[in-house]
């Protein structure tokens, strides 16, 4: 093929011609917390395993998000098996290069078996089985992800030495201060600020630019209310390639601002008292041959179960009924840290129940759609993710629940909240969702589960493994509240 920029029919013949200038390539695939584990490979062997796959050690899902083994070893990687090889498949279409980093190539893989079947813990592996069911139907997925985040400012490791100021010293400052003396990049709640940016414009703009060069383009950046707060919302498209961009929106970000001296915050909460960081997906299904939205209809249902659902299809419907019946067993995804169910608590614009409604910004998911948009822009907005998510597994799930509930021709199991309604007050009839990881993880591992049904036990069990993990450490750490609070009171 002619080397264009569309890289989606690239094939491993056209990499001679498309590497012709370079002597070396990363890879990197997705682990289950979200980050990007990879190499730098010579092009030569680059171009050895580019059809076939290589060899990756499988530790990366036999351990923690700071590299410690679980306490309780899962069945993918352990002792007994060595931490064994998996294979790494590189997906030609997802070649870029690393501003960064003189332009470096890049391509993400995904991770299969030695027979080469798909990885059960593999989160873009695990996206794909979500699409190929629904490509059966001869249908397909688009979605779209708003990632809100604090910014802080790296301390120095020299005094009067900002070159010294990246995220590397802000891990080292933490080691030895307490957390609220890392000073936020800028004071005050000012969302949706024109002059805010001004303050830091290089780095503002060149997170934007380098969005673009990457191929993670930005619809819309702006400064969210709190200090130091900024929130992306990306161009949307297919499912897959969201996702992916999903995750290397953090990796744009967290390398680019450490190059300024700024370290971004993902966390779901990272600051008591005032608002968290979301992670907002958008989802709406489509006819693969005419493009169709499958979420509209064309006339308003006079006869609709509730008025907010008057314009939405019947396939939209059940797709919301799967979201809405499953949501409380899937929560250890959608919120996946201790610190998440810090922002899912009342009376912070954070979902709390299992509820839906037309427009309606308070609820777990919104509904779009006419009368207050187009009908090829009906989609649903799923509001209970943070910012802390792994992007594949989120647009896994949304897909995965929809799908079912299509399949099952569920109905919606309760009304739409209403206007000027909060979560959880007397209006609300919906479930109220885990308040705690160890809680949600019950739910979610239990015999009879909708994750297991929708997932399969395999995935289900591992999952489980790692967030049982998370919650152990956090059972056996010793945090600066309890030491003020109880130090001379007991």
């Amino acid at each position: 093929m002619v080397i264009t920029d569309d890289f989606s029919k690239l094939e491993v013949a056209d990499l001679e011609d498309l590497l012709v200038r370079d002597s070396s390539v990363k890879v990197a695939g997705i682990d289950i917390d979200g980050q990007l584990r990879g190499k730098l490979m010579s092009k030569k062997k680059f171009l050895s395993i580019a059809g076939s796959g290589f060899g990756f050690c499988s530790v990366i899902f036999g351990w923690d998000m700071h590299d410690k083994t679980y306490f309780k070893e899962l069945k993918i990687s352990n002792k007994e098996n060595g931490y064994r090889d998996m294979v790494a498949e590189v997906d030609l279409r997802t070649f870029r290069r690393i501003p960064w980093e003189n332009n470096i190539p890049l391509f993400l893989c995904s991770f299969r078996e030695p027979d080469g079947s798909k990885l059960i813990a593999c989160p873009r592996s695990l996206l794909e089985r979500a699409v190929e069911r629904i490509a059966s139907r001869g249908w397909g997925a688009l979605a779209g992800a708003e990632y809100e985040f604090y910014t802080f400012r790296a301390p120095s490791s020299q005094p009067h030495h900002s070159s010294q100021q990246n995220s590397s010293t802000t891990a080292t400052f933490l080691q030895k201060n307490p957390v609220n003396e890392l000073p936020h990049l800028e004071e005050g709640m000012f969302g949706y600020s024109l002059t805010r940016p001004v303050h830091n414009q290089e780095w503002y703009y060149k997170i934007f630019d380098t969005c673009i060069e990457m191929r993670s383009n930005i619809e819309g950046w702006h400064t969210e209310s709190g200090p130091g707060v900024y929130e992306a919302a990306l161009e949307f498209g297919d499912i897959q390639e969201m996702a992916d961009r999903g995750a290397l929106f953090k990796y744009i970000t967290k390398s680019v601002s450490s190059n300024y001296g700024i370290t971004p915050c993902f966390m779901a909460k990272p600051r008591e008292g005032l608002p968290g960081n979301s992670g907002h997906v958008h989802v709406s299904l489509k006819d693969n041959k005419t493009g169709a939205n499958l979420f509209a209809r064309e006339s308003e249902d006079k006869d609709a179960p509730y008025p907010d659902a008057a314009h939405l299809s019947e396939v939209g419907r059940q797709f919301l009924a799967g979201l809405l019946t499953g949501l409380p067993d899937v929560m250890p995804i959608l919120a996946p840290t201790i610190n998440s169910y810090k922002r899912l608590v009342e009376n912070f614009w954070a979902p709390v129940t299992v509820s839906w409604g037309l427009e309606h910004r308070a609820a777990s998911i919104r509904l779009i759609a006419p009368p207050t948009s187009s009908p090829k822009a009906t989609r649903f907005e799923v509001r209970v993710p943070g910012a802390d998510t792994n992007s594949h597994l989120v647009m896994a799930t949304i897909l995965a629940l929809g799908y079912w509930g299509i399949e099952k021709k569920l109905e919606i199991p309760v009304p739409p909240l209403g206007r000027g309604e909060d979560v959880g007050n007397a209006g609300d009839a919906g479930e109220r969702l885990a308040k705690n990881l160890k809680e949600a993880t019950e739910r979610f591992a239990r015999k009879g589960s909708v994750a297991r049904e929708v997932f399969g036990d395999d995935f289900v069990d591992h999952f489980k493994g790692t967030r049982e993990h998370e919650c152990r450490l956090w059972d056996e750490a010793v945090t600066d509240w309890e030491v003020r609070r109880y130090i001379e009171t007991v």
